[in-house]
């Protein structure tokens, strides 16, 4: 139970016919402090890391599990929470004269969907371990490297750091993940975080454990959004069988599910309404692709891409009924300062990715080929909303 989120939600309250209080709580990208009925994954997790609390350095491990699974939500809860234990420890890590010695491991958490170059996984591992800010021009991945070896060299205990994310298509591949590994001082372990089987995966060459996280059950899933609507909705803004049918039809995937109350809500919202009805919860589980791609990989695509992305989800049918139709009115909009060619070439690399899926038309074009469309693999509604939110 997160109590001042509950406080804070009433102090927010302005008018008793507002149903949304707090979109951050509603986020399909937003982990709650307390993930939901994952006790027996914290209690694996913890297994593995129990040398640390004995002031050692565990093995490296990998957790894997289906999307929407919560994998992220239980790795970041955990490590947010050691990590303010281990405080104190790096304090001394951080300090020059290392008047005494660490009692525990550090921990550092990196997210692979914003640390996609080399220099960049070295500077967020080193930026989670000192409280000055590391920067990101004038200096070398060698560089960063060296800081690295040097500021853990006297540590007895050293690091675990968390890398989330491992294996998208966008991502860092295996064999470039390896050597990055490579590259981290002795002292240091490492837990991945990925959605494939241990046996499709090099990086298990280098693991000690594996640890599944399954899909969520039915009923935790309804508790799930039952308790992030009572923090983002007004009260009694949703009634327990409308939950009900959204984890059904969820199917163990809480970002659809979240996803899905999130669309909701926006449409209730928006038409004025002050509870979810089952209108709204059935164009938003209509609106949400059953393939859908992560809007958190969405979110976390460069701000032109995003730009494009916005832009798109606007655009009337007609204007999306081939690539080059889109093309050419996405670069019409004059917010988007990019050229007709560039927009055609983030559409075509989003698609290599599977943010966007290019669907071949049933009717042919001029030059006789039948032209492709896009499709989104995410809810527009949800993506436009958490976009304008950010700006």
């Amino acid at each position: 139970m997160n109590i001042d989120a509950r406080i804070k939600r009433r102090q927010r309250r302005t008018d008793g016919r507002r149903l949304v209080e707090d979109y951050e709580s509603l986020s399909p990208v937003a982990h709650p402090e307390e993930p939901s009925d994952r006790g027996p994954t914290l209690e694996r997790l913890l297994d593995h890391l129990d040398p640390v609390f004995d002031g050692n350095l565990p093995g490296n491990a990998y957790v894997f599990g289906p999307f929407g699974a919560g994998k992220s939500a239980v790795v970041t809860a955990l490590f947010s929470h050691l990590d303010n234990l281990s405080t104190e420890t790096r304090s001394i890590i951080h300090t020059s004269t290392r008047a005494a010695t660490p009692t525990s491991p550090a921990f550092a958490y990196v997210d692979l969907r914003e640390t996609t170059s080399e220099f960049a996984f070295y500077h967020a591992v080193l930026d989670a371990l000192v409280e000055e800010s590391v920067p990101d021009h004038g200096i070398s991945t060698a560089d960063l490297r060296e800081r690295l070896h040097d500021l853990l060299g006297g540590s007895r205990t050293g690091v675990v750091v968390v890398v989330d994310h491992v294996g998208e298509p966008e991502g860092t591949g295996d064999e470039q993940l390896v050597d990055r590994f490579a590259g981290l001082p002795s002292n240091v372990s490492w837990l991945a975080v990925g959605r494939r089987d241990p046996e499709d995966v090099l990086l298990t060459e280098y693991t000690a454990t594996e640890i599944r996280v399954d899909r969520y059950r039915r009923q935790t899933l309804v508790d799930l959004l039952m308790t992030r609507a009572s923090l983002g909705l007004a009260h009694q803004g949703i009634d327990h069988e409308l939950a009900r049918r959204v984890a059904e039809w969820a199917d163990g995937n809480a970002h659809d599910a979240m996803t899905a109350l999130f669309v909701a809500a926006v449409r209730a919202t928006e038409d004025g309404r002050a509870r979810l009805t089952e209108a709204d919860v059935t164009a938003a589980v209509e609106e949400v692709p059953r393939e859908s791609v992560s809007l958190g990989r969405v979110l976390a695509l460069p701000a032109n891409k995003q730009l494009v992305l916005r832009e798109l989800v606007d655009l009337d049918p007609e204007n999306r009924a081939s690539v080059t139709a889109t093309t050419e009115a996405i670069g019409a909009v004059p917010t988007v300062d990019l050229s007709p060619g560039t927009v055609k070439r983030y559409l075509y690399e989003m698609a290599e990715v599977g943010i966007v899926e290019r669907v071949q038309s049933e009717v042919t074009n001029e030059q006789g080929r039948p032209p492709s469309r896009v499709e989104l693999r995410f809810s527009p509604t949800a993506f436009r909303r958490l976009y304008d939110l950010r700006q």
